[in-house]
């Protein structure tokens, strides 16, 4: 018994190393877009557009945003997982600590140099928290959750989410821009990359290039994200997708 127990000990170990790290990652990423200034992600446009209103740091934004999509899982019959709820506080605190912690930048070589840093970490952060199977983002779950209750295409509710939330993020005051543009083109592949570059050894979606989760929610997604036609299949386990 104590034989199996520490392989399996270490294996939860290290998803959850894997999940925090991802998690942590990611804000970082986010802080780094936004010391560029060249333009945030679509949910980052969001956040900042909100931020300059309001008088809150971004990452506080964030949870705040985090928080307020999670509620609207209740009706789309979504359920959060320990990666999810983890998502709302860890992202924003992240960002902030970083931001705290990084200072602007000047110059536009250094801009340059820093937005596509961002974007890079940004797809490490997404294949550490994905393959660590312990649920999806609060807005992912969002886009999954209405692909399933329409029948739309992920293509079309991602597409449609994300317009709307770069459209309100820019109007509010967000930064939309180069490195806008970047990101939506680079995180698909970066994020394919990681995705199998972390789960290897873990079985046949590390091989295929489809993550399974595991221990919260109702779908599997496959193949990787961003392949353009992806569809969701209702099943337990969960959810793999991008952790926005």
């Amino acid at each position: 018994m104590s034989a199996t127990a520490t392989p399996r000990g270490a294996h939860l170990t290290r998803r959850l190393i894997q999940l925090y790290a991802g998690l942590a990652l990611y804000g970082a990423s986010a802080a780094f877009l936004v010391r560029a200034g060249l333009g945030l992600e679509p949910w980052g446009v969001l956040h900042q557009g909100l931020a300059e209103r309001t008088g809150l740091s971004i990452g506080v934004v964030s949870i705040i945003v985090g928080a307020a999509v999670l509620l609207l899982w209740i009706p789309l019959r979504q359920r959060p997982g320990l990666g999810t709820v983890s998502n709302v506080f860890a992202v924003g605190i992240a960002m902030d600590g970083t931001l705290a912690l990084v200072p602007d930048v000047h110059g536009l070589t250094a801009q340059i140099a820093v937005m596509a840093a961002g974007v890079v970490v940004n797809g490490v952060a997404t294949g550490l928290y994905i393959t660590a199977r312990f649920g999806p983002g609060p807005r992912d779950g969002l886009m999954t959750g209405l692909h399933l209750r329409t029948g739309r295409s992920i293509r079309l509710v991602r597409t449609l989410i994300e317009v709307a939330v770069v459209v309100t993020g820019f109007l509010l005051g967000g930064t939309l821009g180069a490195g806008t543009v970047v990101y939506a083109l680079a995180i698909g592949p970066l994020a394919q990359f990681f995705l199998r570059f972390f789960a290897i050894g873990d079985g046949p979606a590390a091989e295929s290039g489809a993550v399974e989760e595991t221990g919260a929610g109702e779908n599997t997604v496959a193949p990787a994200p961003d392949s353009g036609d992806t569809t969701v299949t209702p099943r337990t386990p969960g959810q793999a997708i991008l952790p926005q």
